[in-house]
């Protein structure tokens, strides 16, 4: 499993990636996301959730934390209000590795 530095940045490749499934592939079957107040459980959710993301960069500036439990902070920009915006990404990962909750707040 890959530690919690090369995992946020496999993320954040795959989250600017035009190959969605890439992205996909990082979450368990039965993962949550919590983003902007909003809760989305399961793969085919996650996918809608993010399906829904406006097009971001993202500028990676800390990580903390173990391969199954860490944080990411990021700058985030591109065309929507308040850009841009510093946003802290929670992670859980199982034994494989696969994201079961990601979370995300300010």
């Amino acid at each position: 499993m890959k530690n919690a530095q090369e995992f946020a940045e496999e993320y954040f490749a795959a989250a600017t990636d035009t190959d969605h499934e890439r992205y996909a592939a990082l979450f368990g079957d039965g993962a949550v996301v919590h983003d902007d107040g909003r809760s989305h459980q399961g793969i085919a959710a996650v996918r809608r959730w993010r399906a829904e993301v406006p097009s971001v960069r993202y500028g990676l500036r800390e990580v903390t934390g173990t391969a199954t439990a860490c944080q990411a902070v990021a700058e985030v920009s591109g065309a929507f209000p308040g850009s841009p915006v510093t946003l802290r990404f929670t992670f859980e990962r199982d034994t494989q590795g696969k994201i079961t909750l990601l979370d995300i707040t300010p």
